[in-house]
């Protein structure tokens, strides 16, 4: 049994609740909840009227329904009823009182937002792997739990990097507008070539699971070989993965194709900047996947427009969504897309399962399923 389950479970038997004191009743029914990806057992209570539930804020109403529908067995919900992030104001507003909140990374929780939720707020589950959108020192002060979704984006990020990098190097964006536009007038040996993987160097910043699943699912493409570099020691990793851990200053200096996994933090907040494309080979595409501010984008703009490198494929930027007068959007050998790394259907499913998994783990004081 998932140790989380077990711990939930016991929980529950044991007379434990959510809501008050005063229980009528509990039947059991079996239905996924929240433990590993198994038929695992959900209670079904009634209680009195003199109970008081638990009350979840939720950010927006177009989360995965089985979360919500999770939180509505134990919980009140109150929500953002509309398919876009709940305006500041609206947040500030509506916060106050709550027990938890469901929210994305689109939510800033800062010390502002803390106050106006008062002392009753106990946990904070945010439906990303990321979590600098909320001021963890201050949660922590606080004694506020929080709980995110690190595991199981893991292989969709990981896919959708590699798809990124093969469109932005073979131009494939570049080649079908040429198709839309009448710029296809017939086979030309020379025309829409792009950059093969195969005999390159890859280069990976950032070697958590992300990273280490892109050098997977890379290497059958036959690079010449595959190098990272990682605030940590990884050598049994590299040895097993037969890839090879560099020096920052090596990994942007020999890189065929330069790919950011890495988090975002203060140590890596614009870090890739005029400095480090000044240092890349002119022939090398950068591919990030991991945070818009792990960039700093003016630079990489004068980059691409200078030669100092070929192209640039991304799935984040900032702001988020780009504005469409964007001098990235205008671009040839530029690839934008609306951070969609995690967005297949069973990951964000898995991921709403998750977050309300965490917020009931976190309102029994238990073991969450992913903690900060």
């Amino acid at each position: 049994m998932n140790p989380v389950f077990r711990q939930l479970s016991a929980a529950l038997s044991s007379g434990s609740s959510l809501r008050g004191s005063i229980r009528l009743g509990i039947v059991l029914r079996r239905q996924p909840v929240c433990a590993a990806r198994a038929v695992t057992i959900q209670p079904q209570r009634r209680y009195c009227c003199l109970e008081m539930k638990p009350k979840v804020y939720v950010t927006r109403n177009d989360y995965a329904r089985i979360g919500l529908d999770l939180l509505r067995e134990e919980c009140d919900i109150s929500l953002w009823d509309e398919a876009y992030p709940v305006p500041r104001d609206e947040f500030l507003k509506n916060v106050a009182g709550k027990d938890a909140i469901y929210c994305s990374l689109n939510d800033r929780i800062d010390k502002e937002l803390l106050d106006q939720a008062g002392p009753n707020l106990k946990v904070i589950s945010t439906i990303s792997v990321g979590y600098d959108h909320i001021d963890v020192k201050e949660c922590k002060q606080r004694g506020i739990r929080i709980g995110y979704t690190p595991d199981v984006l893991t292989d969709a990020t990981a896919e959708l990097t590699v798809a990124l990098l093969l469109a932005t190097a073979r131009r494939m964006f570049e080649a079908n507008k040429q198709v839309h536009t009448g710029g296809w007038k017939s086979w030309s040996p020379m025309w829409m070539c792009g950059k093969s993987v195969k005999n390159s160097v890859v280069g990976i910043f950032g070697f958590g699971r992300i990273g280490q699943e892109v050098a997977k699912r890379l290497a059958p493409f036959k690079p010449s070989h595959i190098q990272f570099t990682s605030r940590t020691d990884k050598f049994l990793t590299a040895e097993d993965l037969g890839v090879t851990q560099v020096p920052f200053d090596e990994l942007i200096e020999t890189s065929d194709f330069l790919i950011i996994a890495c988090s975002y933090n203060v140590e890596t907040a614009n870090l890739f900047n005029d400095a480090v494309f000044s240092r890349m080979k002119p022939s090398a595409i950068l591919i990030n996947t991991s945070r818009g501010g792990v960039v700093e984008q003016h630079d990489l703009i004068h980059a691409l427009r200078a030669g100092k490198i070929q192209a640039a494929g991304l799935d984040v930027t900032t702001p988020e969504p780009l504005p469409l007068d964007n001098p990235l959007l205008t671009l040839p050998n530029v690839v934008v897309l609306p951070h969609i790394g995690s967005a297949d259907i069973e990951t964000r499913i898995e991921m709403s399962r998750i977050t309300a998994c965490n917020i009931l783990a976190g309102l029994k004081g238990i073991k969450m399923m992913s903690e900060v």
